[in-house]
């Protein structure tokens, strides 16, 4: 089964996709960590995630590669989070097609995995070129990973409604 979860930066997405994924197993899953270490900031974030999580996950940290880091997996995985990949892959110039072929990879993979991706569209079109190519990249594949998953979870303050 593919599951999203979609909502704004601080919404309670990824709280309640661990939360989701740990009532939907009875084995320990994996927890696919994508973000790079760019500054202090993002570290300390991370580190609190971490802490947070305790033990109930096995962290697996990969920044770009995420089929072939999942690969050989066969425990379910929640992947957090899609917004900060595309980050990743622009930062190394990677193009929407490669994004989109490696989302088309992981999803045929047989183990449960539930997607985690910043809804960042209900905002102004900003005057940055970079700022608008990364909002279009994160709701097409937002839409492609949405019309590809059984579940899709919108998540507003701590609450998240099914949609899908």
């Amino acid at each position: 089964m593919k599951t999203l979860f979609i909502g704004g930066i601080k919404s309670g997405k990824s709280l309640n996709a661990e939360k989701f994924i740990l009532n939907q197993t009875n084995e320990q899953p994996i927890y696919l960590a994508t973000t790079e270490f760019f500054d202090d900031e993002m570290k300390e974030k991370v580190l609190h995630h971490q802490k947070l999580r305790g033990d109930d996950f096995i962290t697996l940290e990969e920044p770009l590669a995420l089929y072939e880091a999942l690969d050989s997996q066969t425990k379910p995985v929640l992947i957090e989070c899609i917004s900060m990949w595309i980050n990743n892959m622009m930062y190394h110039k990677k193009s929407y097609v490669k994004m989109q072929e490696e989302i088309t990879k992981l999803l045929t993979l047989k183990q449960d995995i539930v997607f985690v991706i910043n809804d960042v569209s209900s905002s102004v079109v900003s005057q940055n070129k970079m700022v608008r190519e990364f909002v279009n990249i994160n709701g097409m594949l937002s839409q492609f990973i949405a019309n590809e998953c059984e579940n899709v979870f919108h998540t507003v303050a701590g609450i998240s409604s099914k949609i899908k």
